[in-house]
């Protein structure tokens, strides 16, 4: 592992990638935000060694470098699902690539669904705590010692420093932001009535199909994260209707200027 990274960040050196301090993953629906970007440089997935090529049609599948309110920033356009076929370790491998080039900051987006039927579609939920229902993890099998300890700790997978400093800015834009705990399901499918209760029981505030994966080996090789959750649409188990991807995706856009701002207000705070 730890020679296929050092492979893909040595070839990122040779197309500019020098120094970032951020990372962002960008997920459906929610590619906006490199309008806010002064580019850099701008790689196809498959041209990067080790990268998988994204293969959701909402999802670019580029990779971004380039500078944000005066703050150097590597951004995924798109991010890889477990859905899709790949295993976990090719999923999170991007993540290892930031660390490597020097990130230690990740932001991470998502669009979700919400099971706490006080958060309506085209809000915005911090994350500060999830439930992996995906039935696999990143960090199964032998442990690269170089990359991460065999048992990190997840107490606080999400950095209170930067969930607090999100709140400040939402206030400070007058954004609702809500908080919550994030559910991730395998999908693609959409989930049942009787899986949303589930999940309600659990004590899931919104269900998605990713950010997991990407966020246990952040904590791994000790990054700090922040997550939100764009809510794209209300998983009632007594009122459920079908949702159709456009939709979702729909909602993610005309919710996403919210996200932007947050976001463009988080740097210059970093």
């Amino acid at each position: 592992m730890e020679n296929s990274v050092e492979y893909a960040v040595n070839y990122l050196k040779t197309r500019g990638f020098i120094a970032p301090q951020i990372g962002i993953i960008l997920g459906t629906g929610l590619g906006k935000l490199v309008d806010s970007v002064k580019l850099i440089e701008t790689i196809s997935y498959g041209d990067i060694p080790g990268f998988p090529e994204s293969t959701v049609e909402s999802h670019a599948g580029r990779l971004i470098y380039g500078e944000l309110q005066g703050k150097m920033v590597v951004i995924m356009q798109g991010r890889f699902h477990f859905y899709e076929g790949y295993s976990m370790q090719q999923i999170t491998f991007p993540v290892r690539v930031m660390k490597k080039l020097g990130i230690n900051t990740l932001l991470v987006s998502n669009a979700a669904g919400a099971i706490n039927l006080n958060l309506k579609k085209g809000s915005l939920m911090c994350i500060h705590d999830h439930i992996n229902l995906l039935a696999n993890n990143p960090l199964i099998g032998k442990n690269d010692t170089s990359l991460g300890p065999r048992f990190p700790d997840m107490s606080k997978p999400y950095c209170p420093q930067l969930i607090s400093t999100l709140i400040k800015c939402a206030h400070k834009l007058q954004l609702p932001l809500h908080h919550g705990v994030y559910a991730a399901m395998q999908g693609p499918m959409l989930e049942t009535a009787a899986e949303y209760r589930m999940l309600r029981t659990l004590g899931a505030d919104a269900v998605g199909m990713s950010t997991v994966p990407e966020v246990i080996v952040a904590n791994h090789m000790g990054m700090n994260v922040a997550a939100i959750s764009v809510l794209t649409d209300e998983c009632d188990p007594d009122n459920l209707k079908p949702v159709e991807l456009a939709e979702i995706i729909a909602v993610a856009q005309q919710a996403e200027k919210d996200m932007i701002a947050l976001f463009n207000e988080l740097f210059t705070l970093l």
